[in-house]
């Protein structure tokens, strides 16, 4: 059913040492940190169309939101740069119904230099 669908999962990183994501995940309790790896362990094995129900598109930017669902809300956005490959740009743990500003603009930020490959 997911045949060859295998994806990489990258952390966008910024000046080589700067890792963003990984401060992210290191940040959250145990129980949180698992179900985020999980989730990226699913994605990596079987694609993203074996974890769809998880994310959501946000609209009118190039970014898509992977969603934790639980007490806690993680959301980390995220872009496909190419086939079969994942650049995770931000994770936060939302507190209120509507997304921050903040921390899109955070994550079109981070994928602004990216792609002009002023990072790592």
């Amino acid at each position: 059913m997911f045949e060859n669908l295998k994806t990489t999962i990258y952390y966008y990183t910024f000046s080589g040492r700067e890792n963003p994501i990984k401060e992210f995940l290191d940040s959250l309790e145990e129980t949180q940190q698992v179900k985020v790896l999980r989730l990226f362990q699913s994605i990596e094995e079987y694609g993203l169309q074996a974890v769809a129900p998880h994310l959501k598109k946000v609209t009118g930017t190039p970014l898509w939101e992977m969603r934790i669902l639980g007490k806690d809300n993680i959301r980390i956005f995220y872009v496909v740069p190419k086939k079969n490959a994942v650049l995770v740009l931000h994770g936060f743990i939302k507190k209120k119904q509507k997304t921050p500003r903040g921390e899109i603009d955070l994550a079109l930020q981070r994928y602004d230099k990216w792609k002009r490959g002023l990072t790592g």
